[in-house]
């Protein structure tokens, strides 16, 4: 609906969930009263705001209120992994409603990944007795550089047959309203940002799983950089390491420390295993994935002087192994770092989880509609 992309300032003061009286929108908004009492009906009658009752009466009749409706409109929010796609519906606020998880390697290429999306996300609003009609937008993360204007993949190593593919293109002849891609990291730190550090403005959060990456939060806002390259920590050379990576340099830090690479010295097939190694306490999975920390926390120093971040978020799958990665990782960071940036430092788990891509994804449609 065209009113979901508009800045509304109306709107935008009701989202908080606290329901307003005419007047108390006029003097908060600083608009006429006409401008405000016009927009107030558009707004009903495109169900995003809904009556709330009467305020206390100070002669005459009692002043109506109006309250946000969040459940309106919903928003499809999709992570695609390597190895997995997660897709859920959020109302309004980004309050997760419903969600399915099913195996499917990016490998696959777009089409049949994008028309995964598609299905599962249909299916998920059949359940919820809606249709795709609606919906506000979609946001997708996808595990690679993305070229965030126009949402085409650019030169990911590990999506073959994805380079500049038009995933907006396919997936509005399935989905209506805008479709909003972004790199995986990037959507994760925006919604670990917007989810449980709203009031911090400066933040990195660095996923560790099949590769490794950041999302850069600086000034409260996100850093893509001017390709969509930003945060790409996993292709920086580790020091004292001649390993070959898969994007054909040697000694990247994903090439030692990813999961991928854990996997591969360890035995195993993927990073749900290296978990379930360290929790049955398995000497050699804690030794590797302690020393994955410390490599990491090496390349972090660096971005810790060149950004000062006041926290740095630990997220994907492998920093469900416990304490081990962290430990590892505060280890190098807080040694190779200099006092003044490390001082009021704080390295710590993801508190959203495994729901960080989504909330993000859906961050990154409700950013762009309703503000």
């Amino acid at each position: 609906m065209s009113d979901l992309g508009t800045a509304d300032p109306v709107l935008r003061l009701l989202r908080d969930g606290q329901p307003r009286t005419r007047a108390e929108l006029i003097e908060l908004s600083g608009l006429a009263r006409s401008t405000v009492t016009g927009r107030i009906e558009t707004l009903l009658a495109a169900g995003l705001v809904v009556p709330s009752g009467e305020a206390a009466s100070t002669g005459g009749r009692p002043p109506a209120r109006f309250r946000f409706n969040p459940t309106a409109r919903l928003v499809l929010a999709a992570d695609v992994g390597a190895t997995h796609l997660s897709v859920a519906l959020t109302d309004l606020t980004g309050t997760i409603l419903d969600r399915s998880t099913t195996p499917l390697a990016i490998a696959e290429g777009p089409e049949v990944v994008l028309d995964a999306v598609a299905e599962e996300g249909e299916a998920l609003l059949h359940a919820a007795g809606r249709s795709v009609a609606d919906l506000a937008g979609t946001g997708v993360g996808l595990p690679g550089p993305v070229e965030h204007s126009t949402g085409r993949p650019n030169h990911p190593p590990i999506m073959p047959g994805w380079d500049s593919y038009d995933v907006v293109g396919r997936l509005h002849t399935r989905l209506p309203g805008p479709v909003l891609v972004d790199n995986d990291v990037n959507i994760m730190a925006l919604g670990e940002h917007a989810t449980a550090y709203p009031d911090v403005e400066h933040l990195l959060f660095v996923k560790v799983a099949t590769g490794i990456g950041a999302g850069v939060i600086s000034g409260g806002r996100l850093h893509r950089g001017a390709r969509g390259a930003a945060g790409d920590i996993g292709h920086i050379q580790a020091p004292g390491h001649t390993e070959l990576c898969r994007c054909g340099n040697t000694g990247c830090l994903e090439a030692i420390a990813s999961a991928a690479a854990l996997a591969s010295k360890l035995g195993v097939e993927t990073s749900q295993d290296i978990v379930e190694l360290v929790r049955a306490g398995n000497t050699d999975a804690t030794t590797a994935i302690r020393q994955a920390g410390r490599e990491i926390g090496t390349v972090l120093a660096a971005a810790v002087s060149l950004l000062n971040p006041s926290v740095i978020v630990v997220g994907g799958s492998l920093a469900q192994a416990g304490d081990s990665l962290l430990a590892g990782l505060r280890e190098t960071v807080y040694a190779r770092s200099l006092p003044l940036a490390t001082t009021h430092l704080h390295v710590v788990p993801s508190r959203t989880g495994p729901d960080a891509a989504l909330l993000g994804a859906a961050t990154l449609v409700l950013t762009g509609a309703l503000t």
